[in-house]
């Protein structure tokens, strides 16, 4: 059951949601979801990697136990193809050289201001699909660009 642990390397980032972690540690997802920061902050610290819970205020952490939390709550991201959009994203940071916590940090804030613009151009968070949020992460960035300035 605990094989695939193995393989897991400190340049790893995992992003489940609730019932992908319940299957992956053990633990039931109502369990993770009573106390989703120290969940996340163990199963980091025990696991080696940045984890990235999945959910409504997404929490990332890292194996040395620093949290963050992406202040955003929409089910616009609730929806198939989404989490993807996400690990893509974070995949692409990785792959130009960002460290893993800061690649899940960005990729989990560009994901839900994509999440939230999605939402504004359709009017509603239910019919939100992954190519909405794929086809938003332009405006995304020219958020994240705008609040630097």
């Amino acid at each position: 059951m605990n094989e695939w642990k193995k393989y897991l390397t400190t340049k790893m980032v995992l992003t489940p949601h609730p019932g992908e972690l319940a299957e992956l540690c053990g633990l039931s997802v109502e369990e993770i979801q009573k106390n989703r920061l120290e969940t996340a902050r163990r199963l980091a610290l025990e696991w080696g990697v940045v984890l990235v819970l999945k959910g409504a205020l997404t929490i990332i952490a890292s194996p040395s136990g620093e949290l963050r939390v992406v202040p955003v709550a929409t089910t616009a991201l609730s929806h198939g193809g989404t989490g993807d959009v996400l690990a893509g994203l974070i995949a692409g940071l990785l792959g130009q050289g960002m460290p893993p916590m800061e690649a899940a940090g960005l990729g989990c804030y560009l994901h839900a201001q994509a999440g939230l613009v999605a939402e504004e151009w359709t009017g509603y968070a239910g019919v939100v699909t992954a190519g909405d949020v794929v086809d938003a992460i332009g405006e995304a960035f020219q958020h994240l660009a705008a609040s630097k300035n």
